[in-house]
């Protein structure tokens, strides 16, 4: 059965988007329009490559222009955190903002989104919140069967996916976090909030010395053909660890996931997390249940072709 078709772009069209440097890679446009079409709203996704000096203008004039909502990648999750209006608790929670809510009051003064509102009168506030933390646990659940709690897990990037990834895992009770960052002091500091936030986990910087459940890796590296991996083999082989997880969905199949595989590892790609974060940021937005198949099936087509799977 072929998908319903968009409905042509006119001056009633609503707007969102997902900025990043880079962006070009993103899935997130296929998965989110299919969305919008399947349920027959007049809204369209858009990708847009914004370098980080200039979020707060772009952000601004989003504003402006009637953005319904944005979502952020890298490197912008830490950088809104104080460019926001108003900060949701996940966003607080997990310190960095991956999903943007424009809002306005509606006829009875409530702070409703953008989306919801036929006119938009008065000024229109950002809110901040953070759709990436819940959508971690959940993929590391469906695609590699892990369950958090208990667990022994070297997260590598502390960026802001690996900051929420870092702090979601600790409030899951992982046993032994290792933390590990091309800058240590990053490390350092994320390895003391949690060490002070949840003193339960054992949290550690550096790579482990003994295996684990789990590696997750939280950089941008393996974005690019001729990124390094995001690890030293040398240092600590993958054969220690039971499964790899990389944030990174395109390519489907990074130079770490070939790696682990060869070593014995169960891998995953960040596929599933793409989902469950785009699948809460449209309902944030739209306040509607978001069609999870069709949003998976629009990945799949869009990251490994048609007739693909994981």
């Amino acid at each position: 059965m072929s998908e319903p078709a968009p409905k042509p772009v006119t001056a009633s069209t609503r707007l969102a988007a997902v900025w990043g440097s880079p962006i070009r890679h993103s899935a997130s446009p296929a998965m989110h329009n299919t969305a919008f079409a399947a349920l027959g709203l007049d809204w369209r996704y858009l990708a847009c490559e914004v370098a980080p000096e200039r979020l707060a203008t772009a952000l601004e004039g989003a504003r402006v222009m009637g953005f319904c909502g944005v979502n952020l990648t890298v490197p912008h999750k830490r950088l809104a955190l104080e460019m926001m209006d108003e900060l949701d608790a996940s966003a607080r929670a997990w310190g960095a903002v991956n999903t943007v809510v424009f809002e306005a009051e509606n006829a009875e003064g409530v702070w409703t989104p953008v989306g919801l509102l036929r006119n938009i009168q008065g000024p229109v506030r950002m809110r901040g919140y953070n759709t990436d933390a819940d959508a971690i646990v959940r993929s590391l659940n469906e695609d590699l069967h892990i369950e958090p709690r208990g667990a022994r897990v070297l997260l590598i990037g502390a960026g802001g996916a690996g900051r929420a990834a870092a702090l979601r895992l600790a409030d899951e009770g992982v046993a032994t976090l290792w933390l590990q960052n091309r800058t240590e002091s990053k490390a350092e500091e994320l390895a003391a909030e949690i060490a002070e936030r949840f003193p339960a986990v054992d949290v550690r910087t550096g790579l482990p010395d003994t295996d684990v459940e789990i590696i997750l890796n939280a950089t941008s590296s393996g974005l690019k053909p001729e990124d390094p991996l995001p690890i030293d083999l040398g240092a600590y082989p993958l054969s220690r660890a039971d499964a790899v997880y990389d944030m990174i969905y395109r390519p489907a199949e990074t130079p770490l996931l070939r790696q682990a595989l060869e070593s014995g590892c169960r891998t995953a790609n960040g596929l599933g997390m793409l989902l469950y974060q785009g699948a809460a940021a449209f309902e944030l937005w739209t306040h509607r249940p978001a069609p999870i198949d069709v949003m998976r099936a629009a990945l799949v087509r869009e990251v490994y072709g048609s007739g693909e799977s994981r």
